[in-house]
């Protein structure tokens, strides 16, 4: 896998700054993060690196090992999760581990609640 595959992005997200985001943002936001779980591979990975502590870093190639997904599918699987803000990762010589951005559980289902109960 190549350092682009989950290498960078956010590593928390804070729940309250949703109280000052107007609901058409909510809405955009929340459209986003969905899209990242439209797909039950994505939504395996992304329930993978929430089982694991946080002070255990999840190499990239784990996943791959884990998954009945060729290489390249897990990394397409990967960069989407990235974009949408699910994980991030951080380079570590030749590996990349990759890691759910912190408090992203929250802030989806408070996002959801923001939307939809309004």
């Amino acid at each position: 896998m190549g350092t682009g595959d989950c290498a960078s992005g956010p590593r928390f997200v804070d729940v309250r700054v949703l109280e000052k985001t107007d609901r058409e943002t909510c809405k955009q936001i929340l459209a986003r993060l969905s899209k990242g779980l439209a797909h039950p591979a994505r939504i395996e990975i992304i329930r993978m690196l929430s089982n694991k502590p946080p002070e255990e870093k999840y190499i990239c190639a784990d996943i791959v090992k884990a998954l009945p997904l060729a290489q390249a599918s897990v990394s397409q699987h990967l960069k989407i999760l990235k974009a949408a803000g699910w994980v991030y990762g951080e380079v570590d010589g030749p590996r990349v581990s990759c890691n759910l951005v912190g408090n992203i559980m929250e802030y989806y289902s408070t996002l959801m609640r923001r939307v939809i109960e309004r």
